[in-house]
């Protein structure tokens, strides 16, 4: 019983990955992450200590978050403003451009 729930939910998962991507568009969250750019960058890398990178963040993840500030559920001075002004187009497109975004890691020697 519980596999068959676990089937069920792997299912649901993809089919909405598939649908999420589907209306994202990278190149127009590249235009909208402009304004974005001043704290995290156009390139997803944080300018100031406190501001997280979001390059390579997973799409489901940085959305999440976009939907915590706008609804309030999580709360910070300048992103809870900024996430009113979004709309689930443009959430999608932002998460499309910073989820895309390549990065590497080095492992020290």
């Amino acid at each position: 019983m519980q596999r068959i729930s676990m089937a069920a939910c792997l299912a649901v998962l993809v089919a909405l990955a598939a649908t999420t991507a589907e209306a994202q568009d990278a190149a127009a969250g590249r235009q909208k992450a402009q304004m974005c750019a001043v704290c995290h960058g156009l390139d997803g890398i944080g300018r100031n200590p406190d501001v997280p990178n979001l390059a390579g963040d997973n799409a489901i993840y940085l959305r999440a978050q976009l939907h915590a500030f706008k609804s309030g559920e999580r709360r910070h001075e300048q992103m809870s403003i900024i996430a009113q002004g979004l709309s689930e187009e443009d959430i999608a497109d932002l998460t499309a451009w910073y989820s895309s975004l390549k990065i590497t890691v080095e492992m020290p020697e």
